[in-house]
């Protein structure tokens, strides 16, 4: 490590306290995470977030939550909860269990709430990326959870009943949707969300499905703060103090589903 001015790579890992977690569901598995929180205070908020498809390469070290876990504690003292839902492998292990197709995957998320309350963490909001989306839509709706955000929903396992759910749960929900998205693109996004009174669709011009690029990391990054943390500034893009850098491992671990939500 050393201390100066740095730029924010896509590889740099800010200061914070992690550690290896797991999160035990109802139906009797045990799930491995991982739980980054500010280095020398509480949280004010914590993300929830769930990956892309396992079956097609999602993770809990798909890169967009790598690297909110990476910056997010350090940058807007944010807590990150990763984990590998059912039968999903990483290089922090394997969670027990099948993949079900995001139906016994409920069991999966209310683990993950249970842990948050169990450990006091504050203010948590549930973000889902592409089939992450589908289980935040299908078994989110807890009084406990302060709002979601979705990135590249694809809306293929998340009914329109799953929807006037979320609408009549009330709580924020902000869309990410790239302009050049492989299943659902903004115009369309915002056809099927309008039934959602208080889902805010936000495209995003020249992204896509995979959010693939820094300048799309911080973007993604940027909104998630931004709605979790209302008048919080942009997120620097340098850092004064300590750095870590991934090692080679982390640079060559695949860090983005296929495009097969």
């Amino acid at each position: 490590m050393s201390s100066q001015t740095h730029e924010i790579r896509s590889m740099t890992v800010l200061p914070a306290r992690r550690e290896d977690v797991e999160l035990h569901t109802a139906d009797g598995l045990t799930l491995v995470g991982e739980l980054a929180l500010p280095r020398d205070r509480d949280p004010v908020a914590t993300l929830l977030t769930l990956h892309p498809l396992p079956t097609h390469g999602g993770f809990m070290d798909s890169h967009v939550y790598r690297k909110a876990a990476w910056r997010l504690p350090a940058l807007a003292d944010l807590g990150v909860l990763r984990f590998n839902t059912r039968g999903t492998s990483s290089p922090r292990g394997t969670s027990e269990g099948a993949f079900d197709g995001g139906e016994a995957e409920r069991y999966d998320v209310a683990a993950a709430l249970e842990l948050a309350e169990f450990r006091e963490l504050p203010r948590p909001w549930l973000v889902g990326w592409s089939f992450g989306t589908e289980l935040v839509l299908k078994h989110g709706a807890d009084p406990s959870v302060e709002g979601a955000v979705l990135l590249s929903p694809p809306l293929h396992r998340a009914t329109d009943a799953d929807l006037d759910r979320w609408a009549q749960f009330g709580r924020p929900l902000v869309v990410l949707v790239p302009e050049l998205d492989d299943y659902l693109r903004p115009d369309e996004a915002r056809r099927r969300f309008a039934r959602v009174p208080q889902a805010e669709v936000i495209g995003v011009d020249g992204a896509k499905h995979l959010w693939v690029g820094e300048p799309a990391v911080r973007r993604v990054l940027d909104e998630i703060v931004q709605h979790v943390l209302p008048g919080h500034p942009p997120l620097p893009t340098t850092w004064d103090g300590d750095v870590a850098h991934a090692g080679a491992a982390a640079a060559t671990t695949p860090g983005a589903p296929s495009t097969t939500a």
